[in-house]
């Protein structure tokens, strides 16, 4: 009878028991629902059970910039790299949170570094192309945005923003082209034809 009790009160844990996949999961839907305090704790759940479970620190990470934590995002994407060094969106995710931190230097190395794994990697020109453009660097941001349009020749963003640069060295033609063909491709560049498509 002792046996059966035991065994009756055992089934139930070993039946409830969530594997760090299982937490991973559950916090990547509640990310996507931006439950962004949910996520982090399935995420912490997961990492509770799995220490080396690189995506979780990723995703944890994200959760933490979306809630403007940037210096706990850094620190978990820290710990992806650390398991990972080759972690392109860790690099280009901690750039980020760089940034927001006005570490722009280290924001840029971030993005260097994930061009350097990952050569086709458009976002990480595009980044590191934004970077440029707010510190005042026209023809560096250009020449990131150009090579994120060779890229993702969809990627409308890339397109206004490199309008945008090019309005700041006065290549009003090549900026009203971009603004237009970011349109084209369903951007709301509207404010930048106004000013350039004169």
């Amino acid at each position: 009878m002792k046996k059966l009790l035991l065994l009756l009160l055992f089934i139930p844990l070993v039946s409830f028991g969530q594997t760090a996949q299982e937490y991973f999961n559950s916090g990547y839907d509640k990310a996507e629902a931006n439950d962004h305090y949910g996520a982090i704790s399935d995420y912490n759940k997961a990492i509770g059970l799995d220490p080396n479970y690189v995506d979780a620190y990723n995703n944890r990470g994200v959760s933490k910039k979306n809630l403007k934590d940037f210096y706990g995002a850094i620190s978990d994407y820290n710990k992806a790299i650390g398991l990972d060094p080759n972690y392109i969106d860790a690099y280009n995710n901690r750039g980020v949170s760089k940034n927001n931190l006005n570490d722009f230097n280290g924001a840029i190395s971030d993005f260097t570094k994930a061009i350097e794994l990952d050569p086709n990697d458009a976002d990480a020109y595009y980044n590191r192309g934004n970077l440029k453009d707010d510190l005042k660097d026209y023809y560096g941001a250009i020449s990131d945005f150009t090579k994120a349009i060779e890229l993702d020749p969809n990627y409308a963003k890339a397109y206004n923003n490199r309008g945008l640069s090019k309005y700041f060295i006065n290549d009003l033609k090549g900026a009203c082209e971009d603004a237009k063909k970011s349109a084209s491709l369903g951007y709301d560049a509207s404010k930048l034809i106004e000013i350039v498509c004169n």
